[in-house]
């Protein structure tokens, strides 16, 4: 690989959101490091974007809710000191209820949207902050904000990838290391159709293009920004919520119970 260019390591990198951030850290002169299940597509699309873009491309077929596959790729940011950037894309979520979502599936879930993301970082993060340098981009979901009656696990790994962030955010205050939360909402790409609910059961005026929401995703990365959320204009809207949120925590620093809760006497 040329010396000259960073790599990038983007997992669940064979379609849609994943495969668009290839495209675009490929405009931006990274080399890259694309993960997946579906090694056909990988090479596919690795051969892609090697001719489109001149840059390097390889592909790790690894499954990232077995611990082989998982290991795989840990060791990968362990040991090649040119990544500069992970994005911990790969997810999924079968839409359910809790009583009515397998075993099998529930698993899968918290395999690749809690324990994958978190592996991940812990894996490159010694290196970042050894050269003070480095970023790590973690797709969350704006249902870390809500939970439907059949989005309630993949809900509550989605609030663990933004919590998962922002503690980061804190820990890595005051160095040269970055981490960007991006939530999307709907989005075009192959989850509703793994998900159980098809993408055109929804409103097509709220389905964003990955090119849209990856773009948006970008500009805030480019911006500095610790949360982005690419569909909702009012940005004031999260200012509100951070401030709310930061001001109930302190509400609860408090070593006696509030009145409503004193038993009658």
């Amino acid at each position: 690989m040329p010396a000259a260019n960073p790599v990038a390591v983007i997992t669940g990198a064979s379609s849609g959101i994943g495969a668009e951030y290839a495209d675009r850290l490929a405009e931006r002169n990274y080399d890259l490091v694309l993960v997946a299940r579906r090694a056909d597509r990988l090479r596919k699309l690795a051969a892609t974007l090697a001719a489109k873009h001149g840059i390097e491309v390889r592909v790790i077929e690894a499954d990232l809710t077995a611990e082989a596959g998982l290991t795989q790729v840990e060791q990968l940011l362990r040991s090649d000191e040119r990544i500069s950037l992970l994005v911990n894309n790969a997810g999924n979520g079968k839409l359910s209820s809790t009583t009515d979502i397998s075993d099998a599936d529930t698993a899968s879930t918290i395999a690749l949207n809690v324990v994958a993301p978190t592996r991940l970082a812990r894996a490159i993060l010694p290196a970042f902050l050894k050269r003070d340098a480095g970023a790590i981009i973690n797709i969350a979901s704006v249902m870390a904000f809500h939970a439907l009656p059949i989005t309630t696990l993949y809900s509550a790994t989605k609030s663990f990838v933004l919590m998962l962030s922002r503690g980061l955010q804190g820990e890595l205050a005051g160095t040269g290391v970055r981490v960007q939360a991006v939530l999307p909402a709907a989005t075009a790409t192959d989850f509703y159709d793994d998900s159980g609910v098809p993408l055109s059961a929804l409103d097509p005026a709220s389905v964003m293009t990955t090119k849209n929401m990856v773009d948006a995703a970008l500009a805030g990365f480019d911006a500095g920004e610790a949360v982005t959320l690419p569909s909702v204009h009012d940005a004031a809207l999260w200012t509100a919520y951070d401030v709310a949120r930061h001001a109930l925590f302190g509400a609860t620093q408090v070593g006696t119970p509030a009145p409503r809760y004193a038993r009658a006497m």
